[in-house]
């Protein structure tokens, strides 16, 4: 994998200083202080006309005259000298410059030229990247690089922060050099007009330097970039976020802040939790966050046993644990017996544990000792309030003496909470010292461990084998699309009930027969072709909510109801709006409520990450991205579930125990149906369904309003997430007549997966792995089949036995590198269906694909043993060669000159 256009950001050999100054506040003179401290290792090239050394270190007049290329130069001019600074760097072979001026984008040259567009001009045409501008510059303490305007270095650690806000770095920095915590790099964004997350999300999850991941962000540019690198990322290590822009008014500052688009925060949320990040409110949150990444080991589990020589505090930690969702642990029978031994006869004997007021440093050891040589716990939290009784730092001490010479240290996390200022300072910063993770306070202390609970469920979650939407529901994206394209056709903008009624049918959607009138005479007689009850709801381009005039009328039982309501309706509009225009209005066959329960499901388009599902139980004041749970499509089953699940968890949504109210399957295919609709339909800008009438199992949309796009939409990049390419799905035969389905993989495919891959022959599983391989896990099968298909592609071949299972013959995979220039592919073949052609068929179809991609290379590997791979890789275009130190077969291909497979 290679990520060739930024790894001079991380790893430079020289630095060059463009502006570099002897001058007092000066950035020029603050960035050449800030390298000559930090110890780094390679050439620092002061660059300036006006100094002939800068802080005693030869200075060049300009670019040209330096001695080397540097991989590094740090620009600390004013806006105006940028751009041309840039291009003379780049044309001398600069790979890579942080910008430290501000205000580009608002700026332009003599010419009427933006600063900040000529500046990206020239460094993408020569090939060089660019930090910032608005940068505060970066640190990466493990090759003592301080190329910053930091007022401090950092510490080298095991933890990258990236950070849009200049200002929020300086404090993070300064608390964490308080707390004695590293980094393995430090890096300010600013506007991030050219390096942006997903570049630095993609190396740091593969850097082996950095356990964890901390962002702050104001906006994001790339939806799709991020999310990808974000998902990638997070499989390997935590990545923390926190947001700026919560309010609507935090939006509109984080927008001027950084130029971004400001998108919905609810939205960013649902976006953080689809890529297994773990957001933090705040940035008392963040450093609780840094904190226990920073020191503890990965979570077995999540039972907490709480320790404390106060009850009080021991409940607070005990409610915010219950609060957040988390679990006590239940102490057992040995474990009690040994805590008697040790502790008052008055000690709480259940879990927290209260070891009374005038615990001392041998009671607390002895506790401690005794939990970690037991079961009980995943994590053990010790607590700790001042006490005339007792000494705050040789309890401190003995714990850490205690901790530090267990057998079981690595087995499970310890947390402290010294409580207090003055008398708790000093034990706060021996456990610093320490390596073991220390709070203020106890609720602080349990949201920490709350943070290892939610990435490790976060995970579990993203390995979730989803179950398959039931075959009988139909999508049919055709109907649905020729529909929506006729609705267009005659200027519509809006589509109801009446009309969005076979488009919902058309994907299984369940509604009650509805009828659009032109008048109130056409109501009654279509009231009485429909049978009674029935409900009369008005319908007006002018009328953003019918309930606002009580424009629904329910349980109409006569002609006369009818007419009576029309009427009533038809004239408290035009009371309200004497110019509002009404086009008609709607007839609805009642449903069956009793038992039911009402909800509300809207999808909107948010400015940043496109569609959104949100699901809810509405009201007049409802406000979808505030009352409702969000998520991303593509949903299935899974993510819908865990959707529901959040909902209710918030209280977005109630289970009121109705006789037919939610059924959690129902739910889950219905949330489906509609990811299924949003996909296939770019059409469909916006959906309010009010209500959506949940009856057990049946669930039947009622009230439907569609907002259409004014223009044409790229279906494919208006989704924050790549679908599931059902347009690569194909149909061959193979040379013995066998019918076969080549089509990418789904995350439900997993079991059959697992049974292709025991299906492998003990010969085949030692080429394709390269050695002797034990059976797939759960987790390595989730890796193989949850897949992004924005970054990596698996093809699959199915057939369907004669009792009408399916049954997978082969599959082909390939993963790009983040700059699409390499793709490496592996291929495996079920034994018994070898020699008919379907190696053949997968690899051509994996070529195809990555050819249509732009991608410039496909290279693969394979053993001496497997030679018939590299034949058949040979006959498809396949340069082979033979690597006879490492014992194997090496295939490549230049895709950019395969003409052959340019169509497929």
């Amino acid at each position: 994998m290679s990520q060739r256009s930024i790894h001079s950001l991380f790893k430079p050999t020289s630095v060059a200083v463009i502006g570099a100054s002897n001058g007092n506040k000066r950035a020029g003179k603050g960035i050449m202080k800030n390298l000559l401290s930090s110890g780094f290792s390679g050439p620092i090239m002061p660059v300036t006309p006006k100094y002939t050394a800068v802080m005693g270190v030869l200075a060049y007049p300009n670019i040209e005259a330096l001695p080397i290329k540097p991989d590094l130069a740090i620009i600390c001019t004013s806006a105006q000298k940028v751009p041309s600074i840039v291009e003379r760097l780049a044309q001398f072979g600069c790979k890579v410059a942080i910008i430290m001026a501000s205000g580009m984008a608002l700026q332009t040259d003599e010419h009427g030229n933006n600063l900040l567009a000529l500046t990206k001009q020239y460094a993408k045409r020569y090939g060089m990247r660019l930090l910032g501008p608005n940068s505060l510059g970066m640190i990466l303490p493990p090759i003592g690089l301080n190329a910053s305007l930091a007022h401090a270095g950092a510490i080298s650690g095991k933890i990258a922060f990236v950070s849009q806000s200049a200002a929020i770095c300086t404090t993070v920095l300064d608390w964490a050099n308080n707390k004695g915590i590293g980094f393995s790099s430090f890096i300010s964004l600013g506007d991030a007009t050219d390096i942006d997350f997903d570049e630095l999300l993609d190396y740091l999850g593969r850097d082996s330097k950095t356990s964890a991941i901390m962002l702050y962000i104001d906006s994001i540019n790339e939806k799709r970039h991020f999310l990808s690198a974000a998902r990638a990322a997070s499989r390997n290590k935590p990545i923390f976020v926190i947001k700026s822009g919560r309010s609507h008014e935090g939006v509109k500052a984080a927008m001027i802040h950084t130029g971004g688009v400001g998108g919905n925060d609810a939205v960013y949320e649902a976006a953080f939790r689809r890529a297994g990040m773990l957001r933090v409110n705040d940035l008392i949150e963040l450093f609780a966050a840094v904190e226990s990444l920073a020191h503890s080991t990965t979570l077995k589990g999540e039972r907490l046993v709480i320790m404390s020589n106060g009850g009080g505090p021991a409940v607070l930690a005990a409610d915010e644990l219950i609060i957040k969702g988390g679990k006590l642990a239940q102490l057992s029978e040995t474990t009690i017996n040994e805590l008697n031994k040790v502790l008052p006869d008055t000690w709480s004997r259940q879990n927290p544990i209260d070891m009374i007021g005038d615990a001392d440093h041998q009671r607390y050891a002895k506790t401690l000792d005794i939990l970690m040589k037991s079961n009980d716990a995943d994590t053990i939290l010790v607590l700790h309030s001042p006490s005339i009784l007792s000494e705050s730092v040789e309890i401190a001490t003995s714990l850490i003496d205690t901790i530090s010479q267990h057998p079981n240290r690595h087995k499970l996390n310890i947390l402290t909470n010294w409580s207090g200022e003055d008398s708790a300072y000093l034990g706060r910063k021996r456990f610093t010292k320490a390596g073991i993770p220390t709070y203020r306070t106890p609720e602080g202390a349990v949201r920490a461990f709350m943070h290892m609970v939610e990435y490790r469920r976060n995970q579990k979650l993203l390995q979730e084998v989803p179950l398959s939407i039931p075959d009988n529901i139909p999508a049919d994206r055709n109907v649905a699309r020729t529909l929506l394209q006729q609705a267009i056709d005659c200027g519509q903008t809006v589509i109801e009930t009446h009309q969005a009624v076979d488009i919902l049918k058309a994907y299984g959607l369940n509604t009650i027969d509805t009828w659009f009138v032109s008048d109130v005479e056409e109501a009654v007689n279509i009231a009485n072709i429909a049978g009674y009850p029935v409900a009369l709801k008005v319908q007006s381009p002018d009328l953003l909510y019918k309930s606002d005039v009580h424009g629904v009328v329910l349980n109409l039982t006569s002609d006369e109801d009818v007419s009576n309501a029309a009427h009533s309706i038809i004239d408290r509009v035009h009371q309200i709006n004497p110019n509002a225009k009404i086009d008609g209005l709607i007839i609805q066959k009642m449903a069956l409520t009793a038992g039911a329960q009402e909800i509300r499901v809207s999808v909107i388009n948010d400015p940043v990450f496109g569609p959104a599902i949100c699901l809810g139980e509405g009201g007049s004041e409802w406000d979808p991205t505030r009352d409702a749970a969000v998520a991303l499509p593509p949903l299935n089953m899974a993510l819908a579930r865990y959707m529901v699940i959040q909902a209710l968890k918030t209280h977005k949504l109630r289970d009121r125990h109705l006789p037919l109210g939610l059924d959690m399957n129902a739910l889950c295919v219905m949330l489906t149906q509609i990811s299924h609709l949003i996909i296939d339909c770019p059409e469909i800008a916006e959906i309010d369904i009010n209500p959506v009438l949940a009856a057990g199992e049946k669930i039947t949309l009622l009230d439907v309003n569609m907002r259409l796009h004014d223009s044409p939409q790229d279906n494919i990049g208006r989704l924050a997430i790549m679908p599931y390419p059902k347009e690569l799905e194909q149909i061959s035969t193979l040379k013995n007549g066998l019918t076969v389905m080549l089509r990418p993989i789904l995350p439900e495919d997993e079991p059959k997966h697992l049974e292709f891959d025991n299906s492998l022959s003990d010969e085949d599983r030692y080429k394709r792995y390269f050695g002797v391989r034990s059976r797939m896990t759960h987790e390595e099968m989730a890796v193989l089949t949850q897949i992004d298909y924005a970054r990596e592609m698996a093809f699959i071949a199915t057939t369907t036995t004669a009792n009408g299972d399916e049954l997978t013959l082969g599959a082909v995979r390939a993963s790009i590198d983040p700059d699409n220039t390499e793709a490496e592919f592996a291929m495996a073949v079920r034994s018994d269906y070898q020699g008919i052609g379907l190696g053949k068929l997968l690899l051509e179809k994996l070529i195809h694909y990555y050819k249509n991609n732009n991608t410039l290379y496909l290279t693969g590997f394979t053993m001496f043993e497997n030679r018939n791979m590299a034949s058949l890789a040979k006959s498809l275009g396949f340069k082979v060669s033979f690597d006879m130190e490492e014992h194997l077969i090496k295939m490549h291909m230049d895709l950019d000159n395969q003409d052959k497979y340019t169509n497929g």
